[in-house]
């Protein structure tokens, strides 16, 4: 079965999102000799995925538990009124524009919005919630969840692998 141009730039496009979700580090070049296909080829889709917005960034994914800095990773979820006219948007807007904020999820289920936030310490995240988030107009409650651990993220694992328990069987 021959595939049609559109469906060949299609599954390109995938390609290219596929390999570079798993490392943005690669090059042109080596995409292009492990998919086959001429460099410029790669650097006019990829260029043009970046102006529709298909790829937004490329940021780093950082185990911050293995660095120095402390960090503090908190889920908040947020119940909402949503507006007339605009639906959730306006206020997702309003919250992803905090500097705090890493991300902002419409969701299903017993809340409206999920809101990833990073703080230096519970007590910066607590005072973001207090001072920013919470006294929002269309914010009608939240629930912050801490995150203890982080054991993958983005696809990738954060730690070593886990060891089997060691702890000594106690029978009767």
């Amino acid at each position: 079965m021959k595939m049609n141009r559109k469906g060949y730039y299609m599954e390109l496009r995938n390609k290219i999102l596929n390999a570079i979700s798993k490392n943005s580090k690669i090059t042109n070049e080596d995409l292009a000799v492990m998919l086959g296909i001429k460099k410029e080829v790669i650097d006019a889709e990829i260029t043009a995925m970046e102006q529709e917005k298909i790829i937004c960034g490329y940021p780093t994914l950082i185990n911050w538990e293995n660095s120095d800095c402390e960090k503090v990773t908190a889920l908040i979820e947020v119940k909402v009124t949503p507006q007339r006219g605009m639906g959730f948007e306006r206020i997702a807007e309003r919250i992803y524009k905090f500097e705090e904020v890493e991300s902002v999820y419409l969701m299903s289920g017993g809340f409206d919005l999920a809101v990833m936030i990073v703080g230096k310490n519970m007590q910066e995240i607590s005072n973001f919630v207090w001072n920013k988030l919470a006294p929002l107009e269309s914010v009608t409650s939240t629930s912050t969840n801490f995150v203890l651990k982080k054991y993958k993220e983005h696809g990738m694992a954060l730690v070593d692998n886990v060891k089997d328990d060691e702890r000594m069987l106690i029978t009767p």
